[in-house]
């Protein structure tokens, strides 16, 4: 089933690029243009993504690990 109309993107892509690492719409946006139009989909594809469905999130929340200070220490 299509989420966003406008860019032709499905349940499917969107649930592949979550189990890849994109945690929020904002994510799935930069990797399918997925909510970047019109922006009906939004609430689509919070729903597919649910609430505490990012790993990452996860680690953050329990204090392991910070995907900022990871980006940071990969760049010094």
């Amino acid at each position: 089933m299509y989420v966003c109309s406008c860019f032709g993107i499905t349940e499917k892509q969107v649930r592949e690029h979550a189990a890849s690492g994109a945690c929020t719409p904002r994510q799935i946006a930069g990797a399918c243009k997925a909510g970047t139009d019109c922006g009906s989909c939004v609430r689509r594809i919070q729903e597919l993504l649910g609430r505490g469905s990012c790993p990452r999130r996860e680690l953050v929340n329990q204090g392991t690990s910070s995907p900022v200070a990871a980006l940071t220490a990969g760049a010094a």
